[in-house]
């Protein structure tokens, strides 16, 4: 039983050559999951949308061999009322299904412990302020990436560090994350 709870579980890690989300844990995930998914189909028919009116353009009107009389299209009620209210259906399309998401999501749990995180520009420093050690101290330590040269066969290239936080399983932690020195580390 010891060897069980000592044991890195690496269940689901980024693989090479992956394009898409990881397997999600949670319900909520699955949730953002879904609604990238449906903002993705309707940026995808914009795209072709966009496409082909620009061919259209350019193959009506590329050259004088058209000879289309262009005092006709400098106003177009039709095309004005298409190009107004198609972006304001599709911005309603996904305002619904993100807002109910969002009010899904809005979980207001009493946390069982608290991680403090600050990232610096090379390694992150964690703090345990809900466990006090034999020095009356919070628990805290750094955690430095393993170098490519000490990586063990199978450990994950610029993901394995030397001191992984250890957190329990099903219970809500409150993660506080900070920057210590440059804002772009996160």
């Amino acid at each position: 039983m010891k060897h069980l709870f000592n044991t890195f579980i690496n269940f689901d890690a980024p693989m090479p050559w992956g394009i898409y989300f990881q397997d999600s844990a949670t319900p909520q995930m699955e949730g953002l999951v879904e609604l990238h998914d449906n903002i993705m189909y309707y940026l995808v028919l914009i795209l072709f949308a966009v496409g082909w009116i620009l061919f259209s353009i350019m193959k009506n009107f590329a050259s004088t061999k058209t000879q289309i009389s262009h005092k006709y299209l400098n106003h177009g009620t039709l095309i004005e009322l298409i190009w107004t209210i198609t972006p304001a259906v599709i911005l309603i399309l996904i305002a619904f299904p993100s807002f109910k998401l969002l009010y899904l999501m809005d979980e207001v749990n009493d946390p069982s412990m608290t991680i403090l995180a600050e990232g610096h520009q090379w390694y992150w420093s964690y703090q345990y302020p809900d466990f006090i050690d034999s020095n009356e101290e919070f628990i805290e330590f750094d955690s430095y990436i393993v170098p490519d040269s000490d990586l063990e066969d199978g450990g994950l290239r610029m993901l394995e560090v030397d001191n992984r936080v250890i957190v329990p399983e099903l219970t809500h932690i409150r993660f506080v994350i900070t920057s210590g020195d440059v804002i772009h580390n996160k």
